[in-house]
């Protein structure tokens, strides 16, 4: 009796305590931050060699909020560069309070962190040579597309291409430029990642009308902040600000001045933006 009293205890005793990021952050009196360096418009570093983007402004107004509400004036940020998987693993181990970039939501990944409220919708497509033949998935029979390692992307486009029953040979890269890098010399005939981020890479090539993106898309990337999971009282304080910048329309400069080129938000988009706004 007393060692079945004793197994039965164990777990209960042995659970983990819910992470506190805004203790740690008010203790450490900085915020760790995870972002891409190589995912424009969205997270990247500059010319100046600082964060840059449409996730990082939104991720500087949240760290303001942090700030303020923890009695930090102009809290101070590490800023710590990594590819998805990284960050996703920072965030999970402690070492990154928040990740800022393209990251998508998805039921895999919150197994290991939470996720804020969305702040993007987009879908995953397939950028190939303007010269090429060719102009649907099917044509990439027997032929190569890139995608980065660790991605949702990655994971849709293995799926999309045994459902339609294409053979083709998937290459994974670490990130972004490589996989332009590699299509722009021939060693693959098409690299499939996010839209956004393919217009952001064709946008930077010598010559962009090289590139067209087909009309396909091979996936749905909701886009959101990461944070620890079970962390309810960061999420909130994250959260909180995003409301706020639905509600008064802080969001629409910053998708004018990251995205404005592409016209307004979508339908979808914009309705996401309406469903960000929680009263109070």
């Amino acid at each position: 009796l007393v060692t079945s009293l004793a197994i039965g205890a164990a777990p209960a005793s042995a659970q983990k305590s819910a992470p506190d990021t805004l203790a740690r952050i008010k203790s450490a009196q900085r915020i760790n931050v995870a972002f891409s360096g190589d995912s424009p418009p969205f997270s990247f570093v500059d010319d100046a060699h600082r964060p840059a983007g449409y996730s990082i402004d939104v991720c500087r107004r949240v760290i303001a909020r942090i700030g303020n509400d923890l009695g930090i004036a102009d809290l101070p940020v590490n800023w710590i560069v990594g590819s998805v998987a990284e960050r996703l693993a920072m965030i999970a181990a402690g070492k990154a309070d928040l990740d800022c970039a393209n990251t998508s939501e998805s039921l895999s990944r919150l197994e290991t962190v939470d996720f804020s409220n969305r702040i993007f919708i987009d879908a995953g497509g397939l950028l190939v040579k303007s010269d090429s033949r060719i102009d649907r998935l099917a044509d990439l029979a027997s032929r190569k597309i890139g995608v980065i390692k660790g991605t949702t992307t990655e994971t849709r486009l293995n799926e999309i291409l045994k459902d339609h029953g294409v053979n083709a040979t998937v290459v994974t890269v670490r990130e972004g430029p490589e996989g332009a890098a590699m299509l722009a010399s021939g060693s693959l005939d098409a690299f499939a990642s996010d839209k956004i981020k393919l217009v952001g890479l064709a946008a930077m090539a010598a010559n962009p009308d090289a590139y067209r993106m087909l009309a396909e898309d091979i996936s749905f990337e909701p886009y959101a902040l990461a944070i620890a999971r079970g962390d309810a009282a960061m999420r909130l304080a994250v959260n909180r600000t995003l409301s706020r910048l639905s509600a008064t329309g802080e969001i629409d400069a910053i998708f004018k001045y990251w995205l404005g080129a592409l016209g307004r938000p979508g339908g979808l988009l914009a309705a996401m933006y309406v469903l960000n706004t929680i009263p109070q």
